[in-house]
């Protein structure tokens, strides 16, 4: 896959699986990028790009063990696979090449 093919909310879905490992699935997710952005996230986004996300082999999923809290229904457990840390690390360096090339003057006049 090409790395055009990871949008904008994809990539911090991807990056947000990697924060919360070995915990990540929809509702965490969805309730960590409401923090970092303080936006209401709905979890039937987050649940949309994980499926796409696992289509393009960047997470796996596995069914964890029920739980009380959810009425004896399992959570499906997401995990960045070595493609998509890859990916990751990727994009990460395209825009740290990009934020490098600023003039330290911009940055300042935007504070």
């Amino acid at each position: 896959m090409r790395r055009s093919d990871l949008g904008e909310f994809e990539e911090v879905v991807l990056l947000t699986v990697a924060v919360l490992a070995p915990n990540a699935y929809s509702v965490s997710i969805a309730e960590e990028l409401e923090i970092e952005t303080g936006q209401t996230v709905s979890t039937g986004a987050v649940h949309a790009a994980l499926q796409r996300l696992e289509q393009k082999g960047y997470v796996t999923s596995q069914l964890g063990e029920a739980t009380s809290e959810r009425g004896g229904r399992r959570k499906r457990i997401f995990t960045v696979t070595a493609l998509g840390g890859r990916i990751l690390n990727d994009v990460r360096q395209v825009r740290n090449r990009l934020w490098d090339r600023i003039v330290p003057q911009v940055t300042l006049k935007w504070n």
